[in-house]
């Protein structure tokens, strides 16, 4: 049966948009130019941790969603979404090679009146700039006469059980009106609210806007969180009484890094800024300093607890629990439990790890051993390190079984354990 929708790039925000239409009944083809996807998928599991379950992939496909390794498929559908990741390279920007090849592959079947439809991640002016020259080039089609182009910046809490797909507002920047209307067409049938932007640059800012906002803020009750353990002042009680005021706060908690995929945006970074001031946003600059040393923190009141209890860190056990970015997910992106985990074990402690949904973790390729009893190894370990609090842990009962608790993220009762 022919596909009204291709969604291309099958990862964390390619397989929600799929999962999004096929509930609403659009037939949708998934296809990415990594093989690696399409294989997972027809072996009815997830290809990416954190996103969806083995169980809603089968779901989908019973649907009707179909994933394809045949791109033939993008040239028979009315709407093509590009979802491609764009994680940071290796001078800290984000790299579009994903993007550049999607665009490639969709731009060597597009028809006329396709609407084509930018969810990646990128700096403003990518949609105009790298994605629209592309298809043009590929196709022979004008954008904005011969085809519809619009960004929509994926909005997504994954685990948020209020905020779904369906009544998330979504930001819509076409690259005429005609462009806008059609992606809003769209857009409306999996959504109850479609948020018009002027443009795709206004659309794509949007998104830098709402990461560098999370950042920036974590940063600060960071920085808090160390300024207030140094005075012997209770942060979290700090944090519990101002989120009291109805107006002008927005409570955010401290951490041991910050994960997941959204990774803060400097405009001064941007790839192709000859029409960008140069001006870094120098506030963004410093959050992610910030946010950057918190695993480096970490490691500091661990040595600091073990020495304060006659220990040191080499030949410590230590049990960090919850490896994820998130709470009650699988997804482990940027998680800072990594170079937790690295550091310590570079300082000579001998490193375990529970996480009721990671049965398998390795730092530096090498296997993590995993406490199958958990009570049994916090008792067992000189310091045990809550990294993140998964719903199945009973921290008050871990405060008494552990011999030496430290509670990066504000979960456990007062005076139940050490607190970051």
């Amino acid at each position: 049966m022919p596909a009204d929708l291709a969604v291309i790039g099958l990862g964390h925000l390619g397989l929600p948009l799929a999962q999004a239409a096929v509930g609403v009944g659009i037939h949708t083809v998934g296809y990415d130019t990594d093989p690696r996807p399409f294989a997972e998928l027809s072996a009815g599991r997830t290809p990416v941790e954190g996103s969806l379950s083995a169980s809603d992939i089968r779901r989908m496909v019973a649907g009707g969603f179909r994933p394809t390794a045949d791109p033939a498929e993008l040239g028979r559908v009315r709407t093509a979404a590009i979802c491609a990741p764009t994680p940071l390279g290796p001078d800290r920007t984000l790299d579009l090679g994903a993007v550049t090849d999607a665009a490639r592959a969709l731009a060597a079947r597009l028809r006329p009146h396709t609407t084509v439809l930018v969810e990646s991640a990128v700096p403003p002016g990518t949609t105009e700039n790298v994605v629209r020259p592309l298809l043009e080039e590929g196709s022979g089609l004008c954008a904005g006469r011969d085809f519809h182009l619009a960004h929509s910046p994926g909005r997504l809490d994954p685990g948020n059980r209020t905020h779904v797909y369906g009544n998330t507002p979504k930001v819509i920047g076409g690259l005429t009106p005609a462009c806008t209307e059609s992606a809003a067409a769209f857009y409306g049938r999996l959504t109850d609210k479609v948020v018009r932007a002027r443009g795709p640059r206004e659309a794509e800012m949007t998104k830098v806007l709402e990461t560098n906002f999370r950042h920036v803020n974590i940063a600060l009750v960071n920085e808090m969180a160390v300024l207030c353990h140094d005075l012997g002042v209770d942060l979290w009680d700090v944090i519990r009484c101002a989120e009291t005021k109805p107006f002008g706060f927005e409570p955010f908690r401290p951490g041991p890094g910050v994960g997941g995929h959204g990774a803060p945006v400097d405009p001064g970074c941007f790839p192709y800024n000859s029409r960008t001031p140069g001006h870094p946003l120098r506030m963004v600059s410093l959050a992610k300093e910030i946010n950057d040393r918190m695993p480096s923190y970490v490691i500091q009141r661990c040595a600091t607890l073990l020495n304060e209890h006659g220990k040191s860190v080499r030949g410590a056990r230590v049990l960090l629990l919850g490896v994820t970015y998130k709470p009650d997910l699988a997804d482990q992106e940027a998680s800072p439990a990594r170079e937790i985990a690295t550091r310590l074990a570079d300082m000579g402690a001998q490193v375990g790890y529970h996480d009721p949904h990671v049965l398998d973790w390795r730092v530096r390729d090498v296997p993590v051993p995993r406490a199958d009893s958990l009570y049994e190894a916090a008792a067992g370990a000189d310091l045990t390190v809550l990294l993140q609090h998964h719903r199945t842990y009973d921290l008050q009962g871990l405060a008494v079984k552990a011999q030496l608790l430290l509670d990066t993220r504000g979960a456990t009762p007062a005076g139940a354990a050490h607190r970051l």
